[in-house]
């Protein structure tokens, strides 16, 4: 069966392709989900003569750094080597940028033999019967809608704060969600977009000064759900926030954990981004792009 498969690079016209296959394992990508993704990265596409049956796509962050996602096999086809010829077909495309990803508990096995190692975990929390609280932010902060003129700086703290250039990425972004900036006495700290994805909406990237309670991120993240409260909500955040207790106790419970996992440039090394000490990235954009 396997000499029937071919494989090739994912276009923009495999998206219904590829969201049916989304559909079909219940994951709950849309179509524009699926088009916003790919339309930054590039992949590549299984098929047979049913038509597509896998995909793996990938993002590159500058010359050092990249991401991997997306990677499915139509449960019909799965146990026929498909995902390990996809993911072998990505990390050619990535050469040899430190990689990252996150991995369900299905797909951990296949990203440790690949090089892979555990790197922290990620918490997704959604829900709709939330109930935010007021967050009090310190003197001489306040929240304030983005400008046209914060692009840069946006660009600057979520690449502090993720360690990946968002150079890319966030400009994309910011055209089709909304946002809330943290500002001290003029100066751009911190930010939160809001933008439909799946079932709703998604908050993220959250971006703020690292803080042992974490207020200024918990003051972001309350702005939009008190604008949204009845509204479908998802956040991802990284499992050593500090978030996940709070996110539960206003009704946006943990509803699944995946594992961070890295690929070093050079097996055996470590790895990592370079993430700032003094910014963290307490919601991630979605698991694809981090």
């Amino acid at each position: 069966m396997s000499d029937s498969i071919t494989y090739r690079r994912f276009t923009l016209d495999d998206i219904a392709a590829a969201h049916a296959l989304t559909v079909e394992l219940k994951w709950p990508h849309r179509a524009d989900d699926w088009r916003f993704v790919a339309q930054l990265g590039v992949g590549f596409v299984a098929e047979d003569a049913s038509g597509v049956i896998g995909t793996a796509l990938c993002w590159k962050y500058g010359a050092e750094c990249a991401s991997l996602g997306m990677v499915i096999v139509s449960p019909a086809s799965q146990g026929r080597g498909i995902g390990r010829k996809l993911m072998d077909l990505v990390l050619d495309e990535l050469g040899g940028r430190v990689t990252f990803l996150h991995a369900t508990t299905a797909g951990q096995p296949l990203y440790e033999k690949l090089g892979f190692r555990a790197a922290g975990t990620l918490d997704q929390h959604q829900g709709a019967a939330f109930q935010p609280p007021l967050v009090s932010l310190p003197p001489g902060e306040r929240l304030r809608p983005l400008g046209s003129s914060d692009t840069a700086r946006l660009v600057e703290l979520a690449s502090r704060a993720s360690g990946l250039d968002r150079g890319e990425v966030l400009p994309a972004l910011l055209g089709t969600a909304d946002g809330i900036a943290l500002d001290r006495d003029g100066e751009l700290i911190g930010f939160a977009l809001f933008r439909r994805f799946g079932r709703g909406f998604a908050i993220g990237p959250v971006v703020a000064p690292a803080s042992e309670d974490s207020s200024r991120a918990k003051a972001l993240i309350s702005h939009w759900l008190a604008l949204n409260e009845g509204v479908f909500v998802r956040i991802d955040t990284p499992g050593d926030s500090g978030l996940t207790e709070w996110l539960e106790q206003l009704g946006l419970p943990r509803v699944d954990t995946v594992v961070k996992m890295v690929r070093p440039a050079t097996p055996g090394e470590p790895a990592s981004g370079a993430q700032d000490a003094h910014y963290l990235q307490y919601g991630i954009i979605n698991q694809a792009i981090c």
